[in-house]
């Protein structure tokens, strides 16, 4: 249980100055300005309220939360429920990044008709503003901008299809599937995509697409020439406890930091060092003072008591 108050109002940003929502159409207008766009996962409130703050554009409820926060071995598992209950924290605390929620394996992979009523959940029931699905799916892309829902693409090395790739590898390692997936670029942004997740692919074949497709790309593991960059939000202050990737910059290391603030915990703890008086709650002294009364009137009945009950022994003797 915690006592402390988390005000729901709007929050400033780092320069103090309130700053421009983030739409799918922003984005665009910030490929054809030239000006990169910055991109996150988070999967809480605290954690999405930390980037939002931070200025980040995008802000992705990524499925790999079912590795990084609910311990799976790989994106597989996650529900939609689960999707949607992360979706709907993290929905909470953005004010200004455009939130886009991941749909989970499973969510799309049957009937159009049953991925469009998935993401009506996603963008009804737990305010997303956009969906993000991998592969080249054209006809699920048609459906579900003409749903109103908008759209991220996912090409190159796509998570879902682990077990098809026989791990995660690099993609697009030759120039048949570079231009393949370029190919698949282009289908999806003719069918709609606001923009495309490029990961796990030679940053040449990545720099063509971006410099040729009409909409944002989106970067990971693909190199420096995306329109923009995202990282797992986890990687960024090493929470994984796994080897980063060779893509992955670490700015900070939480993991040490909240290792030695439990341990110091603990240790205060267990020598009594915490909690402190000044930590404490007092009661008032009038209160105090009635306790204390009351307390010496029981010390008196007691002891009249303990005399009574001599005396009476002394008398039987």
């Amino acid at each position: 249980m915690s006592l402390t108050d988390f005000p729901a109002g709007a929050h400033p940003s780092p320069s103090g100055f309130p700053l421009p929502k983030v739409t799918m159409p922003a984005l665009s207008e910030m490929k054809r300005q030239g000006k990169p766009i910055s991109a996150l996962t988070a999967y809480d409130y605290a954690s999405a309220r930390l980037v939002d703050e931070a200025g980040i554009d995008l802000l992705l409820v990524g499925d790999s939360l079912a590795m990084v926060v609910l311990g799976h071995e790989n994106t597989l598992a996650v529900t939609v429920d689960e999707m949607l209950h992360h979706t709907r924290a993290v929905r909470r605390a953005v004010r200004r990044a455009l939130v886009v929620a991941d749909m989970p394996f499973g969510s799309y992979h049957g009937a159009i008709s049953d991925a469009v009523a998935s993401a009506v959940r996603f963008v009804k029931e737990a305010g997303a503003e956009a969906v993000k699905i991998e592969g080249p799916r054209i006809e699920l892309v048609q459906a579900l901008v003409a749903a109103e829902i908008p759209v991220v693409g996912h090409l190159g090395l796509t998570p879902q299809s682990v077990h098809r790739m026989g791990g995660y590898r690099v993609q697009a390692r030759t120039a048949d599937a570079a231009l393949q997936i370029q190919a698949d670029a282009f289908a999806l942004a003719h069918a709609g995509a606001g923009a495309i997740v490029l990961e796990g692919i030679p940053r040449e074949a990545a720099a063509e697409i971006t410099a040729a497709l009409p909409i944002p790309t989106i970067g990971i593991g693909a190199g420096p020439d995306c329109d923009g960059q995202i990282l797992v939000f986890y990687d960024l202050v090493n929470l994984t406890f796994a080897p980063a990737a060779k893509f992955v910059r670490r700015y900070a290391d939480a993991s040490a930091l909240f290792r030695s603030a439990i341990e110091h915990y603990r240790e205060d703890v267990e020598h009594r060092a915490f909690p402190s008086d000044a930590e404490s709650y007092h009661l008032p002294e009038s209160a105090r003072r009635l306790i204390q009364a009351s307390r010496d009137d029981e010390d008196a009945v007691v002891n009249r008591d303990a005399r009574e009950e001599l005396d009476q022994k002394t008398n039987r003797r």
